[in-house]
């Protein structure tokens, strides 16, 4: 599927060649941009059955913003719920960071891009926080660039359906 999935990234452009700053502000000559590229249902569809396929959890979940369609398409994809990761607790009402039900279920953590693997941690933590049991993380796409070492660290199991070297090579 790697392969698949590399060549629908690849075709709905979630790679782009020029001078970008990351969000971690480190300079890169490519973007991974698959936020875009999954408000393609094919892409969105393959993606999250490649994650019903292939991992075991109760409950799906994403950091907001990347993370959500792909939670909610795997979520519909598995006929299992999703939970949903605000950026930041909320001002006003239940305040919660964590929407849905988390507390005792496995979850699996959806991530589009992973970089030094600083969202997906947030991510993590704010489940833990919430009560749910999290071992792993899948991501879209990793980078290489020391998330999968920086969660191993944490106990966290980084899963990439496609890597920044599979898209080089495409």
């Amino acid at each position: 599927m790697t392969t698949k999935l590399a060549g629908m990234l690849i075709a709905y452009k979630a790679i782009e060649f020029g001078d970008f700053t990351l969000a971690s502000g480190a300079k890169s000559t490519y973007y991974i941009d698959v936020k875009t590229a999954v408000t393609n249902p094919d892409l969105l569809s393959a993606i999250a059955a490649e994650v019903t396929g292939s991992q075991e959890f109760e409950v799906i979940a994403g950091v907001a913003v990347g993370g959500v369609s792909l939670a909610v398409a795997t979520s519909l994809a598995a006929k299992k719920p999703y939970a949903i990761i605000r950026s930041s607790e909320k001002g006003h009402g239940k305040k919660d960071v964590v929407i849905g039900h988390v507390r005792g279920r496995k979850v699996l953590l959806i991530e589009d891009v992973t970089t030094s693997g600083g969202s997906a941690l947030y991510g993590i933590d704010a489940l833990k926080e919430a009560g749910a049991i999290v071992e792993c993380v899948v991501t879209v796409v990793d980078r290489e660039q020391g998330a999968a070492a920086m969660l191993a660290g944490h106990g966290i199991r980084l899963v990439p359906l496609v890597t920044v070297s599979d898209l080089l090579k495409e």
